[in-house]
C-alpha cells in the first residue's frame, strides 16, 4: 500500500448546512480529523439506498477500494430495524436510507474483513445488522457526559485506550441483547455496554459507545483508537 490509507465514513443526512442552500451530507469534523491525525484519509460516502435497498455486491462495486470503514455517531435507528414497534418518544432523526446503507455497510465490512471501527450510533449499527437490540431510551440518558469507562483486561480495546478510558459521550439509547458473536469488553459504572468486540471475525474490528472524536487532541487514548484502526487498515 502506498499513501495514507482509504478510511471510509458513511455520511450522514442534514436538512441544512450553512455552506449549501437545501438538504447536505455531512461528516463530523472533528472524526475526520481524527483519521488524519491517525495517518488515514477520510473519504465521505453518499449513504445510497434506493427504496431501503442496498446489496453487497452493491457495496462491492462502490466500496471495494476501501482500506478501512468507520461507522460515525448520527441520529436513532427506526426501532423497526430490530423488529419493534417505538414505544418512546424521544427517538429522533430516523431515516430509512441511512438505517438501511449503515446496516448494510456494518454487514459488508464484517463480513468481507474490512477493518472496521463503530462510533457511538455506528456500534449500535453493527449490534442491530448482527441481530442484537436496542434500549429505546435509557433512564439516565449519557449525554453531554464525560465519565470514566472501565475496559475487560486483556482485550483488544483494553491494549490501545489502557484500563480505564475517559469516555465522552452523547447518547439516550444503549445496546440491550448483544448480536451473535458480539462480545462487551468495556461498561459505565451505571453497566451501560461502552465497547464490544467480535468473536472469531474475519478482520479487524472495535465499537465504541463513546465519541472518541470529542477529544482527540487532548487525550492520547482517544487518538489511539483511530491509529489502531489505521493500523490495521495497513496490515491487511
Amino acid at each position: 500500500m502506498s499513501g495514507n490509507p482509504l478510511v471510509v465514513v458513511p455520511a450522514r443526512f442534514s436538512a441544512s448546512a450553512s455552506a449549501h442552500r437545501y438538504q447536505a451530507l455531512t461528516t463530523a469534523r472533528t472524526l475526520s480529523e481524527g483519521v488524519l491525525r491517525a495517518g488515514g484519509e477520510p473519504l465521505a460516502v453518499h449513504p445510497w439506498a434506493p427504496e431501503g435497498q442496498v446489496t453487497a455486491a452493491d457495496l462491492d462495486r462502490r466500496l471495494g477500494f476501501a482500506d478501512a470503514v468507520l461507522l460515525p455517531g448520527g441520529g436513532d435507528l427506526a426501532p423497526a430495524t430490530y423488529g419493534e414497534p417505538p414505544v418512546s418518544d424521544e427517538v429522533y432523526d430516523v431515516d430509512a436510507e441511512q438505517d438501511a446503507f449503515d446496516l448494510a455497510v456494518a454487514r459488508w465490512a464484517v463480513e468481507r474483513g474490512v477493518p472496521l471501527l463503530a462510533v457511538c450510533r455506528g456500534w449500535q449499527v453493527v449490534n442491530v445488522a448482527l441481530g442484537g437490540d436496542l434500549e429505546q431510551h435509557m433512564p439516565q440518558p449519557h449525554r453531554h457526559v464525560v465519565h470514566p469507562v472501565s475496559t475487560e483486561p486483556g482485550s483488544l480495546l483494553a491494549s490501545v485506550v489502557g484500563p480505564t478510558v475517559a469516555a465522552s459521550c452523547y447518547h439516550h439509547q444503549r445496546a440491550r441483547r448483544l448480536g451473535a458473536g458480539l462480545e462487551p469488553v468495556a461498561w459505565a459504572a451505571d453497566g451501560t455496554v461502552e465497547g464490544a468486540v467480535l468473536t472469531d471475525a474475519p478482520g479487524w474490528f472495535l465499537a465504541v459507545q463513546w465519541h472518541p472524536e470529542d477529544t482527540v487532541t487532548t487525550d492520547p487514548a482517544q487518538l489511539a483508537l483511530f491509529r489502531a484502526l489505521v493500523d490495521a487498515a495497513h496490515s491487511r
